[in-house]
């Protein structure tokens, strides 16, 4: 199984709009007191919470929003598909 971002690359995180999170995500969450970067599996939004697994579809468990922290847009310089428009930043310049 190869990661989708190997240890020690450069990532980007930036805050996320958790209404707009989305299967294939990656965020930055806190699981069991330590904070990593995890692939969203499934959201629950009436539940306001995400599910997180690896690459490899191992499921880790689901977390809360307010253990989110952020989404990775970048890994070594190239930026993630599928996150225009899901960072605070991104949704605040939207009504402007």
């Amino acid at each position: 199984m190869v990661p989708l971002i190997r240890s020690r690359a450069q990532v980007v995180v930036a805050p996320v709009d958790l209404s707009r999170l989305d299967l294939g995500d990656i965020v930055l969450a806190r699981v069991a007191g330590t904070v990593y970067l995890h692939l969203v599996s499934s959201v629950d939004l009436a539940r306001k919470r995400v599910q997180i697994s690896n690459n490899g579809g191992h499921v880790t468990g689901w977390t809360s929003y307010h253990r989110v922290f952020g989404i990775c847009v970048a890994v070594d310089g190239v930026a993630r598909s599928g996150v225009a428009g899901k960072t605070l930043e991104a949704h605040s310049n939207d009504s402007s």
